[in-house]
């Protein structure tokens, strides 16, 4: 999903409208309602806790310099990260669809502590390779090759990557249908295989599938990389609309074995728009799942981010903690929509909004960093610019306390 490409393209439409003031807090938020109702109680005597409910706080920040230039490619587009247990390194996703250089990932030393960011320094870049071993060629090719990076995760097992791809839902039929897939990858970015996806996963020419630029955009290893969770981005067409400025949606969250069995697939509860769009702008508002992280100690809980753009407002970045459990498999159900289901249970970690940053732009990825001396988790999170100049690539550091 790219709304600072969006944003972009609204700039004109916005200073036109001078007599327009941002409506941040014109809307709904609906945090608080969903938080307070989403919380599962555990009930031990007389004592109540709650199953989810980690709390975060700033650690500090670090931006990139804008289209930084590194081993002839331009940084940029950083859509997912991940920390590599072999080396102490971090690896980043480019979203760039072959269009300024081919398909790549980054790897980069990151020191972050409780004091903060304090370097990222690139360590290397390579390309995705196809089986054949020629780089992704971009969408303008035509030939149905291109990818859409969005996710990479390292295996626990082997230190390869797994990377997600979104694929593309053609605007009209004389354009080719892409999968999204999610890929495995040597650590030079050779093609080493695919996961199979679960089939309600596929894109058609028809009204199901994911929609466009809504599909697999969140990965994450869970069970000491016994299973892939993934997230799709928004409602799949058949499970009912977008959310609005009234209501919510529900994306699809799948649990599968390394083979690709589907072990389970829950309902997540995406929140509703939070304020109204601007009226003069002609680009809606924009919201979706770009990334979810297992716990490591307990395989139904999970960080789940949510990031939402609103013309005359901009980003708005949450992220929750969630749970599977009590929640109903969905993996049988054709569609969500008229049917019973209870969703994941979810609470609010943070809005970032309240974290005191510089700037709150595209968070897209997330990763756990090193633990620190009292016990906090450090989470390392990254923003996508989509190589726009109103935006940034921003390492954001939270400490993590899971109770």
């Amino acid at each position: 999903m790219r709304p600072s490409l969006i944003r972009r393209a609204s700039v004109a439409a916005l200073v036109l409208a001078a007599t327009v003031t941002p409506a941040l807090a014109a809307g709904p938020d609906t945090a608080t309602r969903t938080d307070t109702a989403s919380r599962t109680e555990i009930r031990t005597g007389t004592a109540v806790k709650f199953a989810v409910g980690a709390k975060a706080r700033l650690l500090g920040e670090k931006i990139v310099p804008h289209k930084l230039g590194f081993q002839d490619t331009t940084v940029g587009g950083l859509s997912g990260i991940d920390r590599n247990p072999c080396t102490g390194e971090y690896v980043m996703i480019s979203d760039d669809r072959s269009s300024l250089q081919p398909a790549r990932f980054y790897t980069a030393r990151v020191r972050v502590d409780g004091a903060g960011v304090h370097s990222v320094d690139f360590t290397g870049t390579h390309p995705f390779l196809q089986p054949d071993g020629s780089v992704h060629p971009p969408v303008s090719a035509g030939d149905g090759r291109a990818v859409d990076p969005e996710e990479i995760r390292v295996d626990p097992w082997t230190c390869r990557y797994w990377w997600a791809q979104e694929g593309e839902r053609p605007k009209s039929p004389d354009q080719p249908v892409i999968q999204p897939s999610i890929r495995f990858a040597g650590r030079s970015g050779s093609y080493l295989g695919q996961l199979p996806l679960p089939a309600a996963y596929e894109v058609t020419l028809g009204d199901r599938g994911p929609r466009r630029n809504k599909a697999i955009e969140a990965i994450t290893f869970g069970e000491g990389g016994r299973v892939l969770t993934s997230a799709v981005e928004g409602p799949l067409l058949q499970d009912g609309p977008e959310p609005t400025l009234e209501q919510g949606a529900m994306a699809r969250v799948t649990r599968q074995d390394r083979g690709g069995d589907v072990l389970g697939q829950y309902a997540y509860p995406v929140e509703r728009i939070f304020t109204a769009s601007d009226p003069s702008s002609p680009w809606p508002p924009d919201t979706g799942v770009p990334s979810i992280l297992a716990f490591p100690e307990d395989p139904s809980r999970y960080l789940v981010l949510e990031r939402t753009w609103v013309a005359g407002s901009g980003y708005k970045i949450r992220l929750y903690d969630a749970t599977t459990r009590g929640a109903t498999d969905v993996r049988t159900f054709d569609s969500l929509a008229g049917r019973d289901v209870r969703p994941m249970r979810k609470s609010l970690v943070v809005d970032f909004h309240d974290l005191g940053l510089s700037t709150v732009d595209n968070t897209e990825g997330m990763t756990w960093g090193p633990t620190l001396p009292g016990g906090e988790r450090t989470l390392v999170l990254v923003s996508d610019d989509n190589f726009a100049d109103d935006a940034v690539t921003q390492f954001v550091a939270l400490g993590i306390r899971t109770r």
